[in-house]
């Protein structure tokens, strides 16, 4: 196996599956049949440019199945930041009028979080709820912060790094008893295809989402705009995607994107497969007697954050990368930098220096869970002796 240049004998283990994801079977074959057979552009009104615009419609029915909405309400972007900026732009400048105030929490992705800071810049009234020590913003604090003058809510739906779950929920329903202008985003690149999500029972306006969290390619995200909900457009050009997001799109990637949402198959019973593998992950990992753990009981199943207490997680990480064993010290966006979620915990300086993520695919095993368990051990034994 080659990666970058270096080979590795055997097989990886690969724990890093909320940076990136393996492209799925179908998700290739989608894609190569598109660049080999489908290559027109969709805006074009003969039969290619038809048969490609069929293939994003496609795509687009598919993704809505999965949400609970309509396929109109589907929004193609090239990723996941693309999708949260057109969202947080367009619904700031189409009700600047009307209020002031904009409220996130400070675990948010840094596409959410650079966002809002710019607007608050301008001289917009930003809050940032805090989390308590495992993640989770508290349904009270959410609805305290909303008043009339509240323009938009932005909370993500799962955590990137500790896996905490928020109360979205709460939010719309506090929207709704005030009457405030405020529209609802949600960021769902790391719940996307791994919980089940109803975007009306949730009350969402805007939710993005990513490909290649999924098993898709990289370059492919999309958008879900409530019908009626009207934003500012930020992206302007030939008129796409119903003039929402000009720039011609990306047929192969989009029809990778459906292939992907096939490979899925049942949301419902992959979560309680991966319930019972991060369970097995914790456990085996607290044996060890050299972790804590830093994702809450109730985070969903593909994240699970420690600390190995006394050793630094870059040096961890690269002890278990040359035993082929691959896990992230944080979001993949930090490239090594502090993580804004886990100060936001509280945590100590020590706690977040020591900071692992593994996170998981339906492809993982418990096997590699006791591999990983019996390498760190290793590793903590030879760094200790260093």
């Amino acid at each position: 196996f080659i990666l970058r240049g270096v080979f590795f004998l055997g097989e990886i283990i690969y724990f890093d599956n909320s940076s990136t994801t393996r492209p799925s079977k179908k998700a290739v074959e989608y894609i190569n049949n598109a660049l080999i057979n489908n290559w027109g552009n969709p805006s074009s009104l003969h039969t290619m440019g038809i048969e490609a615009e069929q293939e994003i419609n496609l795509t687009r029915k598919r993704i809505s199945k999965l949400i609970n909405c309509s396929d109109d309400e589907i929004y193609f972007t090239a990723s996941g930041t693309e999708a949260n900026n057109i969202a947080i732009k367009g619904s700031v400048l189409s009700r600047q009028k009307r209020g002031k105030r904009i409220i996130t929490t400070a675990i948010e992705h840094p596409s959410v979080l650079e966002n809002i800071e710019y607007f608050e810049s301008q001289g917009f009234e930003v809050i940032k709820l805090k989390p308590n020590s495992f993640g989770i913003i508290s349904e009270e604090d959410i609805k305290n912060s909303i008043n009339i003058d509240t323009i938009l809510v932005s909370i993500m739906l799962v955590n990137n790094e500790v896996g905490s779950i928020e109360p979205v929920k709460a939010a719309a329903e506090q929207i709704k008893k005030i009457g405030c202008p405020a529209l609802l985003h949600c960021d769902a690149v790391q719940a996307f295809g791994k919980m089940p999500i109803d975007v009306k029972k949730l009350g969402i306006d805007l939710l993005s989402a990513s490909g290649h969290k999924i098993h898709a390619s990289k370059g492919v995200g999309f958008l879900y705009k409530k019908k009626g909900v009207n934003i500012s457009v930020t992206v302007h050009g030939g008129g796409q995607e119903k003039g929402l997001r000009s720039g011609t799109e990306s047929v192969p990637l989009i029809s990778g994107l459906r292939g992907a949402v096939e490979d899925l198959g049942n949301i419902n019973e992959n979560l309680t497969r991966q319930k019972d593998l991060w369970l097995y992950a914790k456990n085996q990992i607290l044996s060890t007697g050299l972790a804590e753990i830093n994702s809450p009981d109730d985070a969903l199943p593909y994240i699970l954050n420690i600390s190995v207490n006394g050793y630094r997680s870059e040096t961890l990480l690269h002890f278990l990368n040359s035993k082929n064993i691959f896990v992230s010290s944080g979001s993949a966006c930090a490239k090594g930098h502090k993580s804004h979620v886990m100060k936001a915990l509280g945590l100590s300086d020590n706690r977040i220096d020591s900071a692992l993520r593994l996170s998981f695919s339906k492809e993982n095993t418990k096997n590699e869970i006791d591999i990983f368990c019996s390498e760190l051990i290793s590793a903590c034994k030879i760094l200790r002796k260093a």
